[in-house]
């Protein structure tokens, strides 16, 4: 992937001291996390409404099927995409289809029938490929090697604000319909006002070559890839050992999701107070990822040692959440569901599965983001990092799709919970041993860009 125009090379540049530059590191990773915080984090609020703001969840889970079906193929080739078109093109062509995603229940709302919702889901089954492609490069790539847990956190928090205010959404304009069953209209037309100018907005992010770090380097150097050398990258990442590792990791990723937004928030709570906990849920992320950040930047001079220390922080915390979440659980079946809770009219008996589903955003947020930096620890270069974040993408996608899959016929609730439990805990001693033999506390462990395009005359591979 490259751009029109001579480079520098990054030996030539100078440190530069404004940090709000348009063209700095920290500027543009703020413009990704706002052009998700429009787009998937309003996604994430309408998802997290349990069964996409409808009575029956039958509607939602087959186009999330759908969608995350056609999202594990597009995950996997949208780095190889985002290598050919470049960011603006790759994520304005993703970020367009989750306006039609939140239409399709829009016209579910009065229809009542589930066919256009699943091919919205498949179109942004595509569309999602292609924009979380171009984020995993932008976020991984475009900050300092040793500062990319802070700009993670800095991502996940503004991405996760998207949830946030899309949970107040749906909680403000269905305040006085306690008894209500699905969301109203004007719900799913703000979702549709934000993606649209998350749309807009993608068109600001700048192609690698043209951001500069504070120190005056460039965060790579390299022309536009061809589709057979991409082809043959993407192919050679199903047999290279550090994916494997991380693959477990990526599966469990978003494998919850669908019990988390059923089973927990939609069967435990009326309409209004599941909008009202997303908004908590989401900001939850924004806690956990800062949290995670801090220790995988700052906890220990040695980025291995960080690595170590964060995997057992968040291995740790999620043995004590899922552990409270089994003990919720014995307690209700698919069958046998407890009265709906209000956060007004429930008292007491609101607090403990509030602070059960809070939590449940503060792992996603902390486990989510330690990957990321373990994929971003592995290399950095734009375009290693986009084929490695569409793998991981694509095989968190394939996890999901069958997740909904799992919900959709009804697999009995005790036993999702459990399968969820272990893939988390599978994955960490895997991203442990990856950490060990791939994350190294200088440069001499990042590789270089392998694209014969990527070098000029008088530099090596950036």
């Amino acid at each position: 992937m490259g751009f029109e125009g001579d480079e520098e090379s990054a030996a030539n540049q100078v440190p530069t001291k404004s940090r709000f530059r348009y063209n700095s590191p920290l500027v543009q990773i703020t413009l990704i996390g706002l052009v998700c915080f429009c787009c998937p984090g309003m996604f994430n609020a309408l998802s997290g409404m349990g069964g996409g703001g409808q009575v029956n969840p039958t509607a939602a889970n087959n186009a999330n099927t759908a969608l995350y079906t056609t999202f594990a193929i597009f995950g996997v080739l949208g780095g190889g995409i985002y290598n050919i078109l470049g960011p603006r093109l790759t994520l304005a062509a993703g970020c367009s289809t989750y306006v039609l995603y939140a239409g399709s229940f829009l016209y579910y709302n009065h229809k009542q029938d589930q066919s256009f919702a699943i091919v919205a889901g498949a179109v942004l089954g595509i569309g999602a490929g292609f924009l979380w492609a171009g984020e995993g490069a932008i976020m991984t790539s475009y900050p300092p090697p040793h500062r990319k847990g802070t700009y993670i956190s800095l991502f996940w928090s503004i991405f996760n604000m998207g949830g946030v205010i899309g949970g107040l959404i749906p909680f403000i304009l269905n305040y006085n319909r306690s008894e209500a069953a699905s969301v109203n209209d004007g719900t799913y037309i703000g979702f549709m006002c934000f993606m649209t100018a998350g749309t807009l907005l993608s068109l600001a992010i700048l192609p690698p070559s043209k951001v500069v770090r504070d120190d005056g380097t460039r965060c790579t150097n390299i022309k536009y890839s061809k589709v057979s050398t991409e082809a043959v990258e993407i192919g050679k990442l199903f047999f290279n050992w550090k994916m494997l590792l991380i693959a477990p990791a990526a599966w469990a990723s978003n494998f919850f999701y669908s019990y988390q937004f059923n089973n927990v928030n939609g069967a435990l709570f009326n309409l209004r107070t599941r909008g009202l906990n997303n908004v908590f849920y989401w900001g939850a992320q924004m806690v956990g990822s800062v949290g995670i950040g801090y220790i995988l930047d700052f906890s220990f001079q040695s980025r291995r040692k960080r690595g170590f220390v964060g995997i057992g922080i968040v291995a740790a915390l999620g043995t004590a959440i899922w552990a409270g979440g089994l003990a919720k659980q014995v307690g209700y079946k698919h069958n046998d569901l407890p009265p709906k809770l209000d956060f007004k009219d429930s008292g007491s008996d609101f607090a403990g599965p509030f602070v059960l589903y809070f939590s449940y955003g503060l792992l996603d947020a902390m486990f989510q983001s330690m990957v990321y930096w373990v994929i971003g620890a592995l290399a950095d270069d734009s375009e290693i990092l986009s084929r490695y974040v569409g793998f991981y993408k694509g095989v968190q996608s394939a996890g999901a799709a069958v997740a909904w899959q799992v919900d959709a016929h009804k697999v009995p609730l005790l036993s999702q919970l459990i399968v969820n439990w272990s893939l988390t805990t599978v994955s960490y001693p895997l991203l442990a041993t990856l950490v060990m033999l791939a994350v190294k506390d200088d440069h001499e462990g990042e590789e270089p860009s392998i694209n014969p395009a990527s070098m000029d005359n008088n530099s090596k591979p950036v």
